[in-house]
């Protein structure tokens, strides 16, 4: 596919919105995303034959629904890092609910498989300042943080020249578009957010892309990493 195609499937602000809610990981239906984005549903299923056709999205059915979820990694991280880009002024919330909302996505959030928002930054530089990753030449694991993350029971094989584990990068960074600074995505991302989520350390909030991080959350985090939460 050509850049100005992909270009030109984003431009549409329901599309967008449809990408945007999708980056929590999981699949949705084509109701739930017309609901989300105040559209009919036969507008929403005509945005998201679009989406599909350009491969952005995949399909999946169950009997008589018919479940959209991102393509795969890559497409997730393009999408964050558009967002990233987009003006730095907060949108407004338009009611209490909405502005509880953003507020509990800025602190905690998924970005797609990957721990993001403030939770997100702060693991980030607490595994540079620790050593586990260095930064000297874009994000690499080091030997100690193999080793650090295996004892967690997170094992990162090594990678090949490319620096890649399969066809996604053992580690990188996307720019974080709420603290407008880096966390962590990639292979160990992915690793990180599953651990924390299968040890209770964060709970979802309300189904959504925010998270809580759980009392035993934030003494785990202190002291692995010394992050205070």
């Amino acid at each position: 596919m050509t850049l100005a195609r992909i270009a030109g499937l984003l431009a549409d602000e329901t599309r967008a919105a449809f990408c945007m809610a999708l980056l929590d990981g999981r699949a949705w239906t084509a109701g739930e995303l017309a609901r989300q984005a105040g559209v009919s549903p036969s507008t929403a299923s005509e945005h998201l034959s679009r989406l599909i056709a350009g491969g952005l999205l995949a399909e999946e059915r169950q009997g008589r629904h018919r479940y959209v979820r991102l393509a795969d990694p890559t497409v997730a991280a393009l999408i964050e890092d558009l967002a990233a880009y987009a003006p730095s002024a907060a949108p407004v919330p338009r009611n209490l609910r909405e502005s509880t909302r953003m507020s509990a996505e800025a602190r905690a959030r998924t970005c797609y498989d990957h721990l993001a928002g403030h939770l997100g930054v702060a693991v980030t530089d607490a595994v540079i300042g620790r050593g586990l990753v260095s930064d000297e030449a874009g994000l690499a694991v080091t030997e100690p943080g193999r080793l650090w993350f295996a004892g967690l029971g997170i094992e990162l094989s090594a990678p090949d020249g490319a620096g890649r584990k399969g066809s996604r990068p053992v580690v990188r960074s996307c720019l974080d578009w709420t603290e407008r600074r880096v966390h962590l995505a990639g292979v160990l991302g992915a690793a990180l957010c599953g651990h924390a989520i299968e040890r209770r350390w964060v709970e979802r909030i309300g189904g959504g892309r925010a998270l809580k991080v759980t009392p035993g959350g934030r003494r785990a985090l202190k002291e692995l990493l010394e992050v205070e939460m």
